[in-house]
């Protein structure tokens, strides 16, 4: 008996729309994680980008348990000498909450060629409206 092992071409991919209403951040982004991965499916490879693109609406509207909206920083580099900068979560979600959400994300996926390729997948919008109905996406409640 051989291990199956799924081939780009024959990837079927889908579009799905998560509502992120009063939802926690880092819950959300593990389940927008395996989506993107592909391991909700059972032809998952973990060579071959198996998953489906993922509709974030509402992302202003996320939540952080705990003290972590003021107590967890993000920090980035200018570039410059002495050029580290942080900004708080809840700072960052009232700033560019699809900043906050993709970078949570980011620390989920795996760390090699195949993780840009799946947060290209990742559409985040702060609001409810989104341009992809043409897309035919399907919601998805949990």
């Amino acid at each position: 008996m051989t291990t199956y092992q799924a081939k780009t071409d024959e990837v079927k991919r889908e579009w799905c729309v998560i509502d992120a209403t009063d939802k926690v951040v880092g819950r959300l982004a593990t389940q927008v994680a395996t989506l993107l991965r592909g391991k909700h499916r059972p032809q998952f490879t973990k060579h071959i980008d198996t998953g489906d693109f993922v509709i974030v609406t509402n992302a202003e509207k996320m939540r952080f348990t705990g003290e972590k909206g003021t107590k967890k920083i993000y920090f980035h580099h200018t570039g410059y000498v002495g050029g580290i900068k942080g900004i708080s979560a809840r700072d960052l979600l009232r700033k560019n909450p699809e900043d906050l959400l993709k970078r949570a994300v980011w620390g989920m996926l795996p760390k090699n060629a195949l993780s840009k390729k799946m947060l290209m997948k990742l559409k985040v919008y702060a609001g409810p409206n989104h341009p992809h109905s043409s897309q035919q996406p399907k919601t998805l409640t949990a």
